[in-house]
């Protein structure tokens, strides 16, 4: 089986690790909808999803700086330039302090500002306030933590990336309840469970370099702009795919607001939180990868690279009719679950929501691939195009226009179009790239044409 599909083993280690990181890092927000659903009922899951594009922005910011920094790092060291590998960590580290001192300004001077600009009104005004400032202060533990787990994971290490991220959930978890019921801080509780929880996954990380398990260290360095804008290039997909989403659920929240109140987004509340889940997956197999698709890009392996493709396609293939089939079939349970004052106008919306919504996460498994996966190679651009189109240019206009005529159901429907169509433009510039890939192969000498023994790390 390992000499007939030699990239397989590794794919299921990075993958299934990551996935398992990444679900625990998505327990940050559900844990939050959960306990603040039970002990703060409507308002709570409103002042909440109100707040929530705050926080994608900050793990946008995260995100680009682990995975741009990740991808070049992992190239150079498959390259064989350790010297340049590690510059790129030191270099990705200042950025990380001097973008994380932005969120905290923004955080201690203009959060109430920022809870007007979200539309918050009286009734929900001063949680959301409070939820925003304290998340915007503790923006340093989310980006270093997620920077740390990204590195830590490239440099050879998934298994404790994995475990930094997965007991930090859980640490998350169990704060949660402690500091929302027993301690009756209600949402100053669960926003600062949220926060503390990476830091223990910053400390986890620290491991990596205290058992000295790989080369990575923080080195003196040059800071070129070359490097600086390679590693923000390389992460801009991952930073636009959370800005947008932070934009689009600002869309959702203000045009929701004005059908259905803050009832309707309690109920958007619940369908995306567990939407943020579903896709954390998704993220958990295209992040999964990302370290062997780059070590192929470095050997410039393409059948390694082709290969890990079409794994990690069937994967959430596979994975997300799976997800779609359960949702539909317990929506109305499901929803149960965060309806603590069992509202039924808040049931209605959500669950028949979630039966629309989430086909278009069968579409947006295969839209984080693509997307991933042209990063991964150093094609910033394709990927770059991928997160723009259906994050921005399609979807908000497909809301206004949808919901003008059909509601809610417009609502739910412009997300699940909107995936459909990017996934089928994602599609075509693969083709378009694969076939000038292999046309340039031709064009050059047969010796590199037969790619070396596959080396994954185990």
């Amino acid at each position: 089986m390992t000499e007939k599909h030699p990239y397989l083993k590794p794919f299921a280690k990075y993958v299934m690790l990551n996935v398992l990181g990444m679900l625990g890092l998505s327990c940050y927000i559900l844990a939050d909808t959960f306990f603040i659903s039970k002990g703060l009922g409507t308002l709570g899951l409103t002042a909440l999803n109100l707040a929530l594009p705050v926080f994608s922005f900050i793990q946008g910011v995260s995100l680009m700086l682990g995975v741009g920094g990740g991808i070049k790092y992992a190239v150079a060291k498959a390259s064989g330039d350790q010297k340049s590998a590690n510059s790129t960590f030191t270099v990705t580290l200042v950025l990380s302090a001097v973008l994380s001192l932005i969120f905290v300004l923004l955080g201690a001077l203009a959060s109430r500002p920022l809870t007007t600009f979200l539309k918050a009104d009286s009734e929900v005004f001063e949680m959301t306030h409070q939820y925003l400032k304290v998340i915007l202060i503790f923006a340093p533990a989310f980006i270093f933590s997620n920077v740390f787990a990204s590195f830590v994971r490239n440099d050879g290490n998934p298994r404790l990336a994995m475990f930094a991220t997965l007991f930090g959930s859980l640490f998350n978890i169990v704060m949660d309840y402690v500091l929302i019921f027993p301690c009756c801080l209600g949402i100053l509780g669960a926003v600062l469970a949220t926060c503390i929880a990476p830091i223990t996954g910053i400390v986890i990380c620290g491991f990596h370099w205290i058992l000295k398990k790989g080369p990575l260290r923080v080195a003196k360095t040059d800071f070129k702009p070359k490097t600086v804008f390679s590693v923000l290039g390389l992460g801009l997909p991952s930073l636009v795919t959370e800005f947008a989403g932070g934009i689009v659920m600002i869309v959702f929240n203000s045009v929701i607001l004005d059908l259905e109140g803050n009832v309707g987004v309690s109920a958007y509340s619940v369908v995306a939180n567990i939407a943020f889940v579903v896709l954390s997956m998704y993220s958990g197999v295209a992040q999964g990868v990302q370290p062997l698709l780059s070590e192929a890009h470095g050997r410039k392996d393409l059948k390694a690279k082709d290969t890990l493709l079409k794994y990690s396609l069937l994967t959430v293939g596979v994975v997300s009719s799976v997800i779609y089939v359960f949702i539909a079939a317990f929506a109305p349970e499901i929803t149960a679950i965060f309806n603590s004052e069992n509202n039924i106008r808040l049931a209605e919306i959500a669950s028949f929501g979630m039966i629309i919504y989430f086909i278009g996460s069968i579409f947006a498994s295969g839209n984080a691939i693509f997307s991933t996966y042209f990063a991964s190679i150093e094609k910033p651009i394709p990927s770059q195009a991928i997160t723009i189109l259906k994050g921005l240019v399609i979807i908000i206009p497909f809301i206004y226009l949808f919901s003008h005529f059909m509601g809610m159901t417009g609502v739910w429907l412009a997300y699940v179009l909107t995936e459909l169509i990017v996934l089928v433009m994602a599609v075509a510039i693969y083709i378009l790239f694969r076939k000038r890939t292999k046309k340039k192969l031709l064009e050059e000498s047969t010796a590199e044409d037969t790619p070396e023994e596959v080396t994954f790390e185990n």
